[in-house]
């Protein structure tokens, strides 16, 4: 089993900045080799936002956060990072962190094995 906590969300004014954090543990979270961000807005489906590779340069951005947000790691302190830059009220949602046992990064929710309980990002314009 692999446990995610997230933090960092909170209240912020469009043009302003958040840095999410997501502290990983458990037996098998050496198993795991990408690391994602999704978020789900009121009354709309969950969708992913950015994911890096675990052991690797790799990352992947949603269109509508690049440029705006960056996906960084701490491998020592098994913790992955989200800078969140300009933000809009649209980017309002709660914001959840996941692991993945699979080599390569993805993008859909089905294809992630652990979650965390996500943590709230509410943009005030």
């Amino acid at each position: 089993q692999v446990q995610l906590v997230e933090s960092g969300g909170g209240l912020v004014q469009a043009g302003g900045s958040l840095r999410l954090s997501c502290t990983a543990s458990g037996r098998t979270f050496t198993f795991i080799n990408v690391m994602g961000w999704f978020r789900q807005a009121p009354g709309k489906d969950r969708e992913f936002v950015a994911a890096i590779s675990w052991r690797g340069p790799s990352t992947r951005y949603a269109d509508s956060v690049k440029g705006r947000f960056t996906i960084s790691r701490d491998n020592a302190k098994n913790t992955v990072f989200l800078q969140m830059n300009s933000l809009k009220p649209e980017d309002t949602a709660v914001y959840y962190c996941a692991a993945d046992l699979h080599g390569i990064i993805r993008s859909h929710v089905n294809e992630y094995d652990y979650w965390g309980q996500g943590t709230q990002v509410t943009v005030s314009s």
